[in-house]
Parts: structure tokens; sequence; C-alpha cells
């Protein structure tokens, strides 16, 4: 298995239980190396936390699965709100553990996903005219291919699991960009995709946030 872990303690923590429970692991300690090692690595399962050097945890699992890896991946994390735990599951995480947490629990959690086959899950979403396919990173807007960049792609997907709710600018910019980014890139890339998209396609609901028209 790879562990993606910068905190040293807790790594070194988790090599020497896991390793005493039977895991082999391998860990890197920040993101970009993740990505790579679960890219080329041979592993079966992926631990992994959110805040990570270079790249981080979102950004992995997302890729991960656009490139069609589906190797299962459990986020460990210190972000223990609803809302950072729908964000992990929602970038395609199959499984989200909060810091602190019982060695016990995670063990029968990693065990619980290496019964699972990876297979790929339904990713097409569909919100009235659009249809975007994270796994093959293609959007259709009535029917007509849409070119969006890669950052485009990421706060479209993130709107358009949340419809028909409302998602507001800090939680778009933790999933889309993470953590230290300007606040003001948010309105600067919906006006990307209103110039793309329509500019009724995206809504903005003042003091609130963005959401998908129907």
């Amino acid at each position: 298995m790879l562990l993606v872990e910068d905190e040293p303690r807790m790594a070194a923590a988790l090599v020497r239980g896991l390793g005493s429970e039977g895991f082999v692991v391998e860990h890197v300690s920040d993101g970009l190396a993740g990505l790579e090692a679960a890219r080329f690595g041979d592993h079966d399962l992926v631990v992994l936390d959110i805040m990570l050097p270079r790249l981080s945890g979102y950004e992995v699992v997302r890729t991960l699965r656009a490139e069609g890896n589906w190797v299962p991946v459990l986020i460990l994390s210190a972000k223990d709100g609803e809302y950072d735990e729908a964000d992990g599951l929602d970038c395609g995480a199959d499984d989200y553990l909060t810091k602190p947490f019982s060695f016990v629990v995670l063990v029968a959690r990693l065990r619980a996903l290496l019964r699972r086959d990876p297979v790929p899950r339904p990713v097409a979403l569909t919100v009235g005219g659009l249809v975007i396919d994270p796994g093959a990173q293609r959007v259709t807007a009535d029917g007509a291919e849409v070119v969006l960049s890669a950052t485009e792609f990421r706060l479209l997907e993130a709107l358009a699991r949340a419809h028909p709710a409302v998602r507001s600018k800090e939680r778009l910019l933790d999933s889309v960009w993470g953590p230290g980014a300007d606040a003001n890139i948010v309105e600067v890339y919906v006006g990307y995709l209103r110039r793309k998209l329509g500019r009724n396609r995206v809504v903005t609901l003042r003091g609130r946030g963005y959401r998908l028209a129907p």
C-alpha cells in the first residue's frame, strides 16, 4: 500500500503499525511524489492526507480518477468538517477518516476497501443541458462539446456535484484550488465558465455562493 503523509511522527507510527498488521507500506511525504507513486507503483491501496506540500490530496485523487486509475483511496485528514469529508468523497476518494482516529478502525476500513474490486463508478453528471464526464474530462452543453481548462473543469465539476445546492466561495476555493489561494480567483473562473457555457449557466446567490442553473 502507499502512504502519503507529510507529518514525520504520524508517518512513522503508521508505517510501523500497519506493517505489524501485515501491510507492506511505501511512504512518501508530498502530494506530487504521492501522485507519481500511485501512477507508476503497484499499490492495491492508498492512504492519503489532504494538506500536503506541492499538491493537495484533493488534487491527487482527482488526477488519478481523471486518468482512469481506480486504486482504492482512503483520505486520512485533520480536516473534520462534514463539508471537508463531502469534498474528499466528491473528488473520488473511497473513504474518509479524520484525525485523531482509532487505529483499529483504520485497519478495519483498509481491509474493507481491499475486499472491493476497483471498478470505475458511474461518473457522468447531467445538469440541464450540461453533461460532465470527469473520467474523460469532457463537457457538452446542449449537445455541443465545450473545451475547458483543467481548472475550469474542476470548478464546473464541483458545482455539478453540489447541484441543486449552493456551493459557497470558501468551499469552492478549498476544493478546487486548495488552501492559501486568493478568494478572488473563484469569481474570475466563474466568469470564464459563463463565457464558455452561457451567462445563465452559473447563478450567483449574493452572500451565499454559486450554483448551476437547472
